[in-house]
């Protein structure tokens, strides 16, 4: 099938960021989330995220200003059930994801394909409780959307090929390659990415290193572009903690058992650079390691 319209569900940091990628591609995008300021927030970010290309000489002024028109705005799930392929980017719990495609299952259209952000949960389980489990499969970008390349796509046990074929031309269209993941916990990239962040967190819990000395041995023992402790920040560590769950759940191996220290900084409420404070202090002008 031929996708024109793209729903969006969670107008948070992805989902901002993907209805960003698929209007400046061309698609007519319908945003939707539970509260008109968070909309309001979300598009007045994608507009300076586009101001920024502009500025960059990535895209024109006029590409800028159609790909922000093509973008509409709603609280009501109905209105974005009205689309050609819709992508559930809430938050990564799934008790809230089975909630929000119950609610938008009675105004799908036949043929629309569901997707989901997810970065880790069961693509199979999210679609058994849909009218459509054919039709629906994993659709993760990367943090990010705007300037990361890669998506996932995680085909679950009865998604069909040509689901899997209208979604690989998305990601083709935006520009972006496509990394084939089967149906396993958290899939390729956050199956090998969150360990290595939980890991560091073991390697301060057990005062084997300090924050900075951590991350630095990273960047530049490893040539990563940001330590771990650092991109746990970026990532929020409330996300790494529910990943690390889902791994340690799903896999029943104790090498995924979450490092107490992060679920220490989560039960804080410092979730890294989304609530100011997390591995290091981002009050001040320049951040600070906490430990």
């Amino acid at each position: 099938m031929e996708i024109k319209s793209v729903g969006v569900v969670g107008a948070g940091q992805m989902g901002n960021g993907i209805a960003h990628v698929m209007a400046l591609a061309g698609y007519d995008v319908r945003l939707n989330d539970v509260r008109q300021e968070s909309l309001d927030k979300a598009v007045d970010l994608i507009g300076k995220n586009l101001d920024r290309q502009v500025s960059r000489e990535k895209i024109s002024q006029e590409e800028r200003d159609t790909a922000l028109a093509r973008i509409s705005t709603t609280m009501e799930i109905a209105e974005v059930a009205d689309t050609d392929l819709v992508i559930e980017a809430a938050t990564e719990k799934e008790d809230v994801k089975h909630k929000i495609f119950e609610s938008i299952l009675p105004s799908l259209r036949p043929n629309t394909i569901l997707t989901s952000n997810t970065s880790s949960i069961s693509i199979t389980r999210l679609a058994s409780r849909t009218d459509r489990p054919e039709k629906f499969m994993g659709f993760h970008f990367m943090n990010p959307v705007p300037v990361m390349q890669l998506v996932e796509l995680i085909r679950g046990i009865a998604t069909d090929q040509e689901t899997y074929a209208a979604c690989l031309g998305v990601v083709e269209k935006l520009g972006k390659t496509a990394a084939s993941a089967e149906d396993f916990p958290a899939f390729i990239v956050n199956r090998i990415l969150i360990p290595m962040i939980n890991e560091a967190c073991y390697t301060l819990y057990e005062g084997v290193g300090n924050v900075s000395s951590i991350d630095t041995a990273m960047k530049l023992g490893a040539n990563h572009p940001m330590g771990p402790l650092e991109l746990a920040d970026f990532i929020g560590l409330d996300t790494c903690l529910a990943i690390m769950n889902v791994l340690h759940d799903g896999l029943a191996d104790t090498k995924y058992r979450p490092c107490p220290l992060m679920t220490k900084y989560v039960e804080a409420g410092w979730l890294g650079r989304k609530t100011k404070r997390g591995f290091y202090d981002y009050r001040g002008d320049t951040p600070v390691p906490t430990r």
